[in-house]
């Protein structure tokens, strides 16, 4: 009866998680589907995911000729590159501080760091746009990085994986004559992996995907992000060329699935180990 019991609740999960799957998968099916179609197969009235004429090769070809994709795909790497590598490099140091050393200041910055989580970048956009106008860095990968650098969510956390880790191993550290920098760097950042790259996955799918912010600092083509080059795409395309405008976005998407599916153990395992699981 256990054993019954027991299939037909791992039969009922599955079939839900099978269920969600096929439903948060259906948009790219579709994606994948209309990258490989013409015009004629994409506004015909039946409903079919097997293209009736495969135009992979002309789409795909449209895509990589009539925007600079290899440029728009650079500009994704170096920017999402910088932004994490800064918001690591202050993130780091700082939840360390907050999670083990104690400080006056502590509970102050742990109340900053909560309400830094409710402040959108949409609030800070106005002034923001008008320092870098003034200082003559518009259309530059400092605007597209520098407002991301501090990551208050990379610092929570961060914080909450530090707080689980053994206070022995730090003292041990100190008895054998580490400064704190070095505890950090030789001590802290090795074992902290697991959360780096859960949140790496967080950063890089954030701001690859970023319109907004791009989209106000940017007006040439040079420092185009992908979401920005999908929209001079569309312009050149007049809008209308839907087949090679999925074909776009499906070069534009690839390099995040990959990564995902790279990184998807360790990203389990230090969402698991922040305590960030619903």
């Amino acid at each position: 009866m256990t054993t019954s019991a027991f299939s037909l609740g791992r039969v009922i999960r599955l079939s839900l998680l099978s269920l969600g799957a096929i439903v948060f998968l259906s948009p790219y099916v579709f994606m994948i589907s209309a990258a490989g179609k013409t015009q004629s197969d994409i506004f015909t009235s039946s409903l079919s995911l097997i293209p009736t004429h495969l135009a992979y090769i002309e789409n795909f070809a449209k895509a990589l000729s009539r925007v600079p994709m290899a440029r728009l795909l650079w500009n994704g790497v170096v920017v999402c590159g910088l932004i994490f590598f800064f918001q690591v490099l202050v993130a780091i140091p700082c939840a360390y501080a907050m999670a083990k050393l104690r400080f006056a200041a502590a509970r102050a910055m742990m109340v900053l760091v909560m309400l830094g989580l409710l402040v959108p970048i949409h609030a800070t956009a106005l002034p923001l746009y008008v320092a870098f106008d003034r200082g003559a860095l518009l259309n530059s990968y400092a605007a597209l990085v520098a407002p991301f650098t501090i990551s208050v969510f990379a610092i929570f956390m961060f914080l909450q994986f530090f707080r689980a880790m053994p206070d022995d191993l730090i003292h041990a550290a100190r008895l054998d004559g580490m400064s704190e920098l070095g505890i950090v760097a030789r001590v802290i950042v090795p074992n902290a992996w697991p959360a780096v790259t859960a949140f790496a996955i967080f950063s890089v799918v954030a701001h690859w995907n970023d319109l907004y912010w791009p989209l106000i600092v940017i007006s040439k083509q040079d420092y185009a992000t992908p979401p920005l080059g999908l929209m001079y795409f569309r312009a050149a395309e007049a809008g209308d060329d839907y087949g090679a405008l999925m074909a776009a976005t499906l070069i534009i998407t690839l390099p995040l699935v990959a990564a995902f599916l790279l990184a998807q153990k360790r990203f389990v395992e230090g969402i698991t180990m922040t305590g960030l699981k619903g």
